[in-house]
């Protein structure tokens, strides 16, 4: 019976002396009630009704969702959501007697974590008008940081990263800043249609006046050579008259025939061709007699010409 006592009692013995550790984490062991020492992962030892484990401390990066409310400069309430990312600084005994022995329990820590976020961000929140708002969340994460992460140093910790995933507003500013979002597209769709009219205008007045500036050098190319045209014909007139007129004198005929001819064939033409319904000639040996001098001399100064050449 005593052999059996034995063996029961070495059992317990044995079970309370043996402390397994998990994988990330670490065992902070006291003796009546002061530190004493931690324990590393793995199988550990330790002296029964004498060492207790007063806490298990984990190593390894925690996470914490955080929601909160802050007020800007201007009276408006802002409501963010925002992920923290933390861990024990290391696995130094110092470090982990700051976490085992700094607060009560770990609801205790993260009361005073979240208290600390929220504090900072509304700090700098405090000093901000809406409208900057969203436009500053890089800002107010290295704000954060920068003012906490000397404060979890204090207590064993280091904060890794601190995401802001989510800032709104109260409904009506939100509402406001909608409609402020709407008519600025507004007037920047309108002044992006009076831009385009204008350039279609521009482009329009540019393409009617180079259609002008062709036209009229069309123009001025065609009467040239309406001109030249013109000055030839009449030129190869008088060189066939001229010889008209030789040929003329050598069969001992007054030159003034071809003339003639060259009126009436004029006047048919103009009886032929012309738009009106009558046309009034001199008929008169007085007027003929004129016309036909007018165009002797007509001809005697197209000669003149001719031999001033």
């Amino acid at each position: 019976m005593g052999a059996i006592f034995f063996i029961v009692f070495a059992l317990v013995i044995l079970y309370l002396s043996v402390v397994i550790v998990q994988q990330g984490n670490v065992a902070v062991i006291t003796v009546f009630g002061k530190y004493s020492r931690i324990m590393t992962p793995g199988l550990n030892f330790k002296i029964p009704f004498i060492e207790f484990v007063f806490r298990t401390i984990s190593i390894q990066n925690r996470s914490a969702e955080l929601q909160f409310q802050a007020i800007t400069n201007d009276q408006a309430n802002v409501y963010f959501k925002a992920m923290l990312l933390y861990t024990v600084t290391d696995n130094s005994e110092e470090q982990i007697k700051n976490v085992a022995f700094k607060f009560v329990d770990q609801a205790n820590f993260m009361q005073a974590l979240v208290r600390s976020i929220e504090g900072s961000i509304r700090s700098f929140v405090a000093t901000k008008k809406q409208a900057e708002i969203l436009g500053l969340r890089n800002e107010i994460v290295t704000d954060v940081k920068a003012n906490l992460d000397h404060i979890l140093n204090g207590w064993g910790y280091h904060l890794l990263d601190l995401q802001i995933n989510d800032i709104t507003f109260d409904e009506e500013i939100v509402k406001s800043m909608s409609r402020v979002v709407a008519s600025n597209n507004l007037k920047a769709a309108a002044e992006n249609e009076g831009q385009a009219l204008l350039i279609t205008k521009t482009k329009g007045a540019e393409a009617d006046g180079n259609a002008i500036r062709i036209s009229a050098e069309a123009e001025r190319e065609a009467a040239r050579l309406r001109g030249q045209g013109l000055a030839q014909f009449r030129e190869e007139i008088a060189k066939g008259m001229a010889v008209a007129a030789a040929e003329m004198e050598k069969a001992h005929l007054d030159p003034s025939i071809i003339l003639f001819s060259l009126w009436t064939e004029t006047m048919r033409q103009v009886a032929q061709d012309g738009k009106g319904n009558v046309i009034f000639m001199d008929g008169s040996v007085e007027g003929f007699d004129k016309t036909m001098k007018q165009m002797m001399a007509l001809n005697q100064n197209s000669e003149n010409k001719q031999k001033g050449k």
